[in-house]
């Protein structure tokens, strides 16, 4: 290759592994494209050798069958990318067990960093990974008491945008479809609307499992019951999509007899029948966030404990009343 773009080995090596000197304009460009022409690959395992990184990040996916978790993935392997980073995925499948034990698989094969979406506080899953020299950072949650950064949704923010903005279609009584439990950014979610509804006439808290079956099934008793609040705001919107489902089944119009707001703004939000209004969590910006405090050199010994990393906006469509 060197022959072929007429510079030394020395100078190949600095192109293709960005250093550690300078390369003039001109004579990068003559050695790439003698890489391309000739086929050439570099050699991870190679240069993972010479400079004791793999240039792999693992990252750990609570859920790969959620589509706000699969969302927040790309976006977290694009901003890994674009760092010319390789990215190793595993999917923990809401299992803190699972979870722990990709740590110990992804440490064991020498990546670089970890990247962990996890979805409650079960332990934390990045301790392996300080003791072992190796940065890790939490997307969307974190344990309480851990010392990896966490990069976390716009979780009050959106509770109160959804609050505001059926307060402007005219409801006073606003419900909210919660998990089966508050541990979590939906237990942040949860305490921001106990807030947000202080004073409202005895708002209803409503809980099932994050699948669009149990909300399903809880509209449909609800409906039966007479029993389903006119303004509802779902902390998910797996759990907001299988309102709509039961809704429609019952014959119960949406937005005319409920009107309804979902906390994700996933891309699947804007697809359902009717589509639903959301509140977009910020999860380019919280991935690349994310990426920066892995990777960048200048990050702080001690990195803040819970960052935002940007402001989740109100999208209105059909399902709260809004025309569209």
């Amino acid at each position: 290759m060197a022959r072929r773009a007429g510079t030394s080995t020395a100078v190949v090596s600095y192109v293709m592994n960005n250093g550690p000197r300078p390369v003039a304009a001109a004579t990068r460009e003559r050695v790439l494209a003698a890489a391309a022409e000739l086929g050439y690959r570099p050699n991870r395992i190679a240069r993972a050798l010479r400079s004791r990184t793999t240039g792999v990040v693992g990252l750990v996916l609570a859920d790969a069958s959620n589509p706000y978790f699969g969302a927040l993935a790309r976006f977290v392997e694009q901003a890994l990318e674009w760092r010319e980073r390789l990215t190793l995925v595993g999917n923990a499948g809401f299992s803190a067990e699972r979870q722990r034990h990709l740590v110990e698989r992804f440490l064991a094969a020498q990546v670089d960093g970890l990247v962990i979406v996890s979805p409650d506080t079960a332990g934390d899953a990045a301790a392996p990974a300080e003791a072992a020299g190796v940065p890790a950072v939490y997307v969307h949650n974190g344990p309480a008491g851990g010392r990896a950064p966490v990069v976390a949704a716009d979780n009050e923010g959106a509770v109160r945008a959804a609050v505001a903005h059926l307060r402007e279609h005219g409801h006073r009584s606003i419900a909210f479809l919660a998990g089966p439990h508050d541990d979590g950014p939906v237990g942040v979610r949860r305490e921001a609307w106990d807030a947000a509804v202080a004073g409202d006439p005895a708002p209803v808290l409503l809980r099932c499992s994050y699948s669009r079956a149990a909300a399903d099934a809880l509209t449909r008793r609800l409906v039966s019951e007479g029993a389903m609040p006119r303004a509802l705001i779902a902390a998910t919107d797996e759990q907001a999509i299988g309102v709509l489902s039961g809704a429609w089944a019952c014959g119960l119009p949406v937005p005319d007899r409920l009107a309804l707001i979902s906390l994700d703004g996933t891309p699947e939000s804007a697809y359902t029948a009717p589509a639903l209004t959301v509140t977009e969590q910020p999860l380019l910006a919280m991935a690349e966030r994310a990426v920066d405090l892995l990777l960048s050199p200048g990050t702080p010994a001690e990195p803040p404990a819970r960052v935002e990393a940007g402001v989740a906006a109100l999208v209105p469509r059909r399902s709260c009343g809004c025309g569209g």
